[in-house]
């Protein structure tokens, strides 16, 4: 309602002119008391005509507008509210047909509590924040100018360099906590007394903790143990017994892989289904339907591992690693067939193209097709929260009441609910996994995350402490940080892979987001390139692009691995080097102590000072162990030969740190070969 630009032209005389039309139009309403927000006129407008009613010299402060919208938001929710509370009135609906205020069959005093429910559906579906920031299709900018900052080039680099950071993370965790035993070789056997005399914390004051910190040590002392009874047993097996060991093993492998392939199948028609009825109102249900599906799979999936695998009898560790390998195998497979079917629906990979050839992606289902993308994501993360929480309060804490009050063989079987790590630790993967494919058509995702993140700590501590029992099974905490930092790093992968894809090949929507013009995201880069970098700069990033900066890179990096596998192999030579020194250096000690028992006589109460004849110094045993040789020292040697008189200052200036030394502090001891 801008006022019209006058042209000149022919007007009859008393024709007023359109600006003062405008002017009398704006009197009329500044003084009209009718409501501004039912006036037939643009949002614009109407903020004129409501700036044009205010009081001459009155001044809105801030606080008076956020007064004045925190009243609107207050009436609106107390509306909800209200709206919701007549809804699920006990029998509101008959009280209304007996008194015919209602006539039966018709919903005219439900439309409140529906409009709530679609409001209540809309945010967990995402659709309730399609036009915000949460998503792609609300970030837009004008075209690309000379500035120094570039919003395109923030949002196209910011989950780049996200994804590079935690890429570098998780790499460095890993390698920190890489298992020694690799680094010493298969042979090294940490040995058990020191773990028995130095892992205690002797911090601890709280009985509590005292309790826990035991619980700790008794399961890696029954892991260590186990590994031991097992390595034995694999030594003593014969090559038939070995035979039938490797087929059952087979057996079982195979049959768990038969069940993975259907678990992702389902989850892909699942998907496709999904996607198909996604616009009728009487599946609003199959919005949920690819992440129950894959909820299902991945609870199911654990129990049916860990059956076929019983019946094997496999050892409890052989049991625990074969159940957590194929357990990481189905929950990253599941999130890749269910990346891949969206890209099949919506990007036409794999499938006939047809409907994806005038713009790249399907655009008659898809307008905006990373908002879908993005809101597909947010319903996965959104529904393994709910999972989480459900399945804390209502089957986990239901099982514990029923169990501590209830009495019976069938109560006694079912017990509380085993806590297992490995499962917990897989689920918070999988959820950073889903955060990590939604970085680009969901930025706030992450944020969204966190939040979950905290909130499922409590809960999962709740669980531990009140409802669960620890786990019968032996997990060994230090050597499974390495394979999780592992599992973290190959979910890494499956999200970056997809996102390079996207971004480099794949044409962006062309109703929504920051890429419009562009036949891909990466295009803005060699835009921005040209506009603010010099020519030298243009050709030097070129270069760095180029097929012929490849080769000398490459060269590069085989210098850099093959001096990195130089130094490794040095430093297991030089360790090998440094035991086998040392097992030598303590049997010359071991030597030389038994040399000392048959040069150094045992002094007594009436000893006098001076040499002492031979047969009082064969008469002193040749061990400090009677009876039995101590441990870790050698063989039996052939004795030297004995002199007749053994000159004591000689043998002081042969031993100078025996000078002055009682008997009783000479009798010291060396460890042994099999401790070292």
């Amino acid at each position: 309602m801008l006022p019209p630009q006058s042209v000149p032209s022919e007007r009859a005389p008393g024709v007023p002119e359109p600006e003062e039309l405008w002017e009398a139009e704006m009197e009329r309403l500044r003084c009209s008391g009718a409501p501004v927000r039912g006036l037939p006129y643009a949002m614009m407008d109407k903020r004129l005509i409501w700036q044009l009613r205010e009081p001459a010299g009155v001044q809105t402060l801030r606080w008076q507008r956020w007064q004045r919208r925190r009243q609107t938001v207050e009436r609106r929710l107390r509306e909800a509210a209200q709206r919701l509370a007549r809804g699920l009135g006990l029998w509101e609906a008959a009280l209304y047909e007996i008194g015919a205020l209602q006539c039966p069959g018709s919903r005219q005093s439900q439309p409140g509590v529906l409009r709530f429910h679609n409001q209540l559906w809309h945010v967990l579906t995402g659709r309730a924040f399609t036009n915000t920031y949460l998503f792609y299709g609300a970030y837009q900018v004008g075209p690309e100018s000379s500035l120094v900052y570039s919003i395109r080039l923030a949002y196209l680099l910011s989950p780049l360099a996200c994804l590079l950071l935690c890429f570098c993370g998780t790499l460095r965790r890993m390698v920190k906590g890489l298992p020694q035993k690799t680094l010493l070789g298969q042979g090294y056997q940490a040995p058990l007394s020191a773990k028995v005399f130095s892992s205690w914390d002797f911090c601890i004051r709280v009985q509590e903790a005292a309790i826990i910190k035991k619980h700790e040590l008794s399961n890696e002392f029954k892991v260590e143990l186990e590994e031991g009874r097992r390595f034995q047993l694999m030594q003593q097996q014969t090559r038939a017994q070995r035979a039938c060991h490797l087929l059952s093993y087979l057996r079982v492998n195979i049959l768990i892989g038969l069940l993975v392939v259907g678990a992702i199948s389902a989850i892909f028609w699942a998907t496709k289904y999904s996607q198909d009825n996604k616009e009728e109102s009487l599946f609003l249900l199959l919005q949920y339907l690819p992440p129950g599906v894959i909820a299902l799979v991945n609870f199911l999936g654990p129990l049916l591992f860990t059956f076929l695998v019983q019946l094997e009898n496999y050892p409890p560790n052989t049991e625990v690693n074969l159940t957590l390998m194929w357990c990481v195998v189905l929950k990253l497979a599941s999130l890749g067939m269910f990346s891949f079917s969206l890209g099949q629906t919506i990007l036409c990979i794999g499938r006939d193209k047809t409907s994806c050839e005038s713009y790249g992606y399907n655009a008659c289902d898809y307008q905006c097709w990373e908002n879908s993308v993005g809101e597909e994501l947010y319903k996965l993360s959104i529904f393994n929260f709910l999972l989480t929480v459900a399945f804390a309060f209502l089957v986990t804490l239901p099982r514990r009441l029923l169990v501590d009050r209830l009495s019976g063989r069938f109560w006694a079987w079912l017990e509380r609910e085993e806590f297992l790590v490995p499962k917990n630790v897989l689920d918070i993967v999988a959820g950073q996994t889903v955060t990590w494919m939604g970085l680009f058509y969901c930025p706030l995702l992450p944020l969204l995350n966190s939040v979950f993140l905290f909130l499922t700590f409590y809960i999962k501590k709740y669980t531990l402490l009140k409802n669960s029992r620890a786990s019968s099974r032996p997990f060994r905490a230090s050597s499974s940080t390495f394979f999780f930092q592992l599992v973290l790093l190959l979910g890494l992968l499956l999200a970056a892979v997809p996102l390079g894809y996207v971004v480099s090949s794949i044409h962006s929507s062309w109703d929504c987001g920051l890429f419009t013009n562009y036949s891909a995201p990466w295009q803005v880069v060699p835009e921005l390139v040209a506009l603010g970098l010099p020519p030298i700069g243009q050709r030097a990033l070129h270069y760095l692009g180029s097929h012929a900066f490849s080769f000398p890179l490459l060269i590069m990096l085989s210098l850099v691995l093959t001096v990195c596998i130089s130094q490794t192999q040095a430093n297991a030579r030089a360790i090998h080097r440094l035991r086998k020194q040392l097992v030598w250096q303590v049997q010359e000690k071991w030597h030389l102590v038994e040399d000392l028992s048959r040069l150094l006589p045992e002094p007594g109460p009436r000893d006098s000072p001076g040499p002492k004849s031979p047969a009082s110094q064969a008469s002193r045993p040749r061990s400090f162990c009677p009876g039995f040789p101590c441990p870790g020292s050698p063989g039996p040697r052939a004795p030297p030969p004995v002199p007749s008189v053994v000159d004591a200052a000689g043998l002081r200036s042969t031993c100078p740190g025996l000078h002055g030394t009682p008997a009783s502090a000479r009798r010291f001891r060396f460890p042994s070969v099999a401790e070292l």
